[in-house]
């Protein structure tokens, strides 16, 4: 290959490289989810509506020592909102977790004496509940596992059950996603 073919590739390989990587950003969860913004979509959500979302979180870790993937998915799609121009304000988000989800509602005293690991999702839901998402564990769920109720990590609220939860702001208006 002859020295000017050489140049033109690296230079579009360069200039194509620059052109598509973008740092992620995290608008409205700061450090989780991050998410690439998009310049000028056919289609985006409308920043003048309220955002009334209840979220039915039943995926647990792969692992009890990494981040649950449904929790790093709700700040995305906060970020995303908010990236959009959706006003933090306008998102109306309540989450409950159950079923194999369960282990990242616990305090880190109980997560690392029952797995022997410190709970990773303390951070995230932090930051969750900070950007305005209320968090809720179901009750009967706890029970179910022989969990305590004062085991459960301060920021999150203990719900009667995620069945009724999930109903009661269903018929309230709340958009449904299960995560």
């Amino acid at each position: 290959m002859n020295l000017k073919l050489q140049f033109l590739a690296v230079f579009l390989f360069l200039a194509f490289n620059s052109a598509f990587s973008q740092e992620r950003v995290s608008p409205a969860v700061p450090g989780f989810g991050g998410i690439y913004e998009i310049e000028s979509p056919d289609e985006k959500p409308d920043p003048s509506l309220e955002y009334n979302i209840v979220i039915d979180v039943t995926i647990g870790s792969d692992s009890v020592g990494s981040v649950n993937p449904s929790l790093h998915n709700i700040a995305r799609m906060m970020n995303l909102h908010v990236a959009a121009g959706v006003p933090l304000e306008n998102m109306h988000v309540k989450a409950v977790i159950h079923s194999k989800a369960i282990a990242a509602v616990l305090d880190n005293e109980h997560h690392k004496e029952k797995f022997e690991v410190e709970n990773p999702n303390i951070d995230l839901i932090h930051a969750l509940k900070k950007s305005g998402v209320e968090i809720y564990v179901c009750a009967q769920s706890l029970l179910a596992r022989g969990y305590e109720r004062n085991w459960v990590n301060k920021e999150i609220g203990i719900s009667y059950s995620a069945l009724t939860l999930l109903t009661t702001y269903q018929l309230k208006g709340y958009a449904l996603l299960k995560f």
